[in-house]
């Protein structure tokens, strides 16, 4: 019954305890830091800047199992049909490259289907 007892005092006098959190420190607030110094010298330029062009990242297509002349030939086609601003033609490898030629008429063909189906 004295352990009990016992127990209970200290629990109360724990809890009692004064604690400092969510109290304000006594002491005084710190001063705020000192501010970058500001630059006297006039801007640069009188317009205003514009962000630098994002430059735009070819497209993905699942075009798994095809060689590496095909998919860049169908890329270029299908973006071409689609009038993206990745839409171009390599036309020395267009005349050089067979792959790259039959990617390029599938992907112009079949892209420009769809385009005008909706």
């Amino acid at each position: 019954m004295r352990a009990i007892a016992a127990i209970l005092l200290v629990t109360t006098i724990l809890g009692c305890a004064p604690t400092t959190t969510g109290q304000k420190d006594s002491q005084p607030p710190s001063p705020p830091p000192p501010s970058p110094p500001t630059s006297t010298a006039p801007p640069t330029s009188t317009a205003p800047s514009s962000p630098p062009p994002q430059p735009t990242r070819r497209p993905v297509y699942n075009l798994t199992g095809y060689s590496p002349g095909f998919k860049d030939g169908y890329i270029d086609g299908c973006e071409t049909a689609k009038k993206t601003a990745n839409g171009a033609k390599d036309e020395q490898r267009f005349a050089e490259d067979k792959q790259y030629r039959l990617g390029w008429s599938d992907g112009f063909s079949l892209c420009g289907r769809n385009r005008a189906e909706k």
